[in-house]
């Protein structure tokens, strides 16, 4: 079995590729070469998810192309270092490969990081290139981090592995065996929890922190959210966890439960219902891990407090949008997550896509929706048009892939993936959400853009007049023909 193989399963819990890449984990199939590759690659993945540790530097072991190909993919924001945001690579020529001195620049360029950079870890990633040729880049990470007395992290993820949801899942592998429960922390409380799969998009979850803040939790850990090395490291002296995407780090939570006895649900802080009842989630799981009833009473006061506040902000936009039509194609987490805060709003959801969600998140659409005809797993762009035009929806929701077909369709469209620029999560966010939809539904520049061109109606008219004067001239001959 090749390396490769044996980590598939390692993450998919000791099931066989095979089973992996089925459609029992729909999220996790195995990447086809040309155009069907274009949601990503396993190192895609590993760096999505690892990227946004911010005090960390990230190295690619392979040729100049990987890194550029991937480097900021994501709309992720940190409050401090951004050393993250610094692209490194071993930029591997040919000559290189050939007579196998990639490893000696590897080991150079760990030493030219710590050196110039000082960062608190150095993560590498394998790629194609360096998996093909053989490089043991575990073994020059750890003689390098005895060397220079600092953190090395291997995370081997060829693109050729598999998806990008296998890279997520990779990554987390790689937090868990190198990182997580490497540092003790210096102040354990009782209401330490994690936060999983959250990446801070647009600065989402700083929206979210001070509702925590306010009842008393401590965010040790958000991975990979403008997270810190250390807080990850330290993350496993947590009491409770929650995961935001389940497609990315459902495995590590799974694991750090078994490990360190650290229970976690899956939760979304998207819509005023869902993020209300993560936060009492949360709340069950601390006291059901020693924590005192009063801290629910506490919540529940807290709660009902910022639900009134968002309602009463959201009345104006209920009475523009109920009844109005939504087409959501984006997937994962958001799949049902959007999908229920539209609904809490009026709306009526046309179609959703769950080309990247999971079994579990399948279900929570149809539960939701009650219809599985709303729900289509991946279509062509001509596809796609032809359903808008058929269903005709009021907006699509949507990732900057699709945002043309929406245009050309003639149907206004928001950006709700990665590259976004407003942060939808928590109360404040959800009327962000909601605001921008209004914006956008309402923007005049949709009914111009159905009406006739200007110019239309000059060709029209001309078009007109010159059929007219055929009919009249074809009756002149006729009658005269006739005489």
């Amino acid at each position: 079995m090749s390396s490769i193989e044996t980590q598939i399963r390692h993450v998919s819990g000791g099931r066989s590729a095979e089973i992996y890449r089925s459609k029992e984990i729909t999220a996790c199939q195995k990447s086809k070469p040309g155009s069907a590759a274009g949601g990503g690659c396993a190192f895609d993945g590993a760096k999505v998810v690892l990227q946004p540790i911010a005090d960390v530097a990230h190295l690619i072991h392979a040729p100049l192309a990987c890194e550029g190909n991937s480097w900021d993919n994501r709309g992720a924001a940190s409050s401090g270092p951004v050393l993250w945001r610094t692209s490194f690579t071993t930029d591997l020529t040919e000559l290189e490969i050939v007579t196998g001195d990639s490893e000696r620049k590897l080991f150079k360029a760990i030493r030219e990081i710590k050196e110039g950079y000082a960062p608190a870890a150095i993560f590498v990633y394998g790629t194609c290139v360096t998996e093909l040729i053989g490089d043991d880049i575990a073994a020059v990470c750890r003689h390098a981090a005895q060397k220079f007395a600092i953190p090395v992290v291997p995370v081997k993820s060829p693109g050729f592995g598999g998806s990008k949801n296998l890279g997520n899942r990779i990554a987390g592998e790689a937090l868990l065996e190198h990182v997580i429960g490497t540092v003790e922390a210096d102040d354990p409380g009782p209401y330490d929890i994690n936060i999983l799969g959250e990446f801070n998009l647009s600065g989402e979850f700083w929206l979210v922190k001070p509702l925590l803040d306010r009842l008393g939790i401590r965010v040790r850990a958000c991975i990979p959210g403008d997270a810190r090395y250390v807080q990850v490291a330290s993350a496993h002296r947590s009491r409770a966890a929650m995961v935001v995407c389940s497609t990315a780090l459902i495995n590590l939570a799974r694991k750090m439960e078994e490990r360190w006895d650290i229970p976690f649900f899956e939760g979304s802080f998207y819509g005023i219902s869902g993020t209300s009842e993560s936060l009492r989630r949360i709340v069950q799981l601390l006291v059901s891990k020693g924590a005192g009833l009063a801290f629910l009473h506490r919540t529940e006061a807290l709660l009902a407090e910022e639900e009134e506040r968002a309602w009463k902000k959201l009345e104006v936009y209920r009475r523009r949008l109920e009844g109005k039509r939504v087409h959501l194609n984006t997937g994962g987490v958001k799949s049902w997550s959007i999908v229920h805060a539209l609904l809490e709003i009026g709306m009526e959801i046309v179609g959703t896509s769950v080309k990247k969600s999971t079994v579990r998140d399948k279900a929570r659409i149809k539960q939701m929706l009650k219809d599985e005809n709303h729900l289509h797993q991946s279509m062509a762009a001509s596809e796609l048009y032809a359903m808008l035009c058929e269903h005709k929806p009021d907006i699509m929701l949507s990732g900057g892939r699709t945002q043309f077909v929406a245009l050309e369709a003639k149907i206004p469209w928001l950006d709700v993936n990665q590259e976004r620029q407003h942060a939808y999560a928590g109360y404040e966010g959800t009327v962000e959400l909601i605001r921008q939809i209004d914006l956008a539904i309402h923007n005049p520049i949709w009914a111009q853009l159905r009406e006739p061109a200007p110019w239309e109606q000059f060709v029209t008219a001309a078009r007109s007049a010159e059929r007219t004067a055929f009919v009249s001239r074809s009756a002149d001959q006729t009658a005269s023909g006739f005489h």
